[in-house]
């Protein structure tokens, strides 16, 4: 399968591309653990079924010393034991963050109070930017087609 369209070639496409990659390299200096931001977005990859996201954040997670249990246990995360309370609140903030068009009030306050149990504004923040910035880049993946396989872990730091 081949892109539509190639993010680093063109007029402005370098321009506007290299500057969304380094909003995304700042969210991974945030003060959220690394093994935690990519746990979040490969659930929200899952989700919207960005095959080169869930590619490149399934390696970066394994770099960051994620088990394979914990990797293949994320789209069930629910069910799963191996996930603290902390991340279970984090994740559902995500899945919530992520499916707004399937719940029409957004985000319940029931789930944001969760996750502020667990963490504090600065973390609630990086959480919300991670979400967000996750779900802009699965649909940039997702419209232009990018293809997915050969993600090599820190090929975008």
């Amino acid at each position: 399968m081949d892109a539509r369209l190639t993010f680093t070639t063109g007029t402005d496409a370098p321009k506007s591309f290299k500057h969304l990659m380094a909003a995304g390299r700042v969210l991974t200096e945030g003060p959220l653990p690394a093994g935690l931001q990519e746990l979040i977005a490969l659930r929200v990859s899952q989700i919207n079924g960005c095959a080169v996201c869930i590619d490149m954040h399934t390696k970066e997670a394994a770099d960051a010393g994620e088990s394979a249990v914990r990797l293949h246990l994320v789209a069930a995360w629910r069910e799963a034991t191996v996930f603290t309370e902390a991340e279970r609140a984090a994740l559902e903030l995500a899945e919530e963050g992520t499916r707004v068009a399937d719940a029409a009030t957004g985000v319940s306050d029931a789930v944001w109070a969760r996750a502020a149990a667990h963490y504090d504004e600065e973390h609630l923040t990086a959480l919300v930017l991670l979400v967000s910035f996750m779900n802009m880049v699965n649909r940039l993946n997702i419209l232009t087609r990018q293809p997915a396989g050969d993600y090599v872990p820190g090929q975008f730091r």
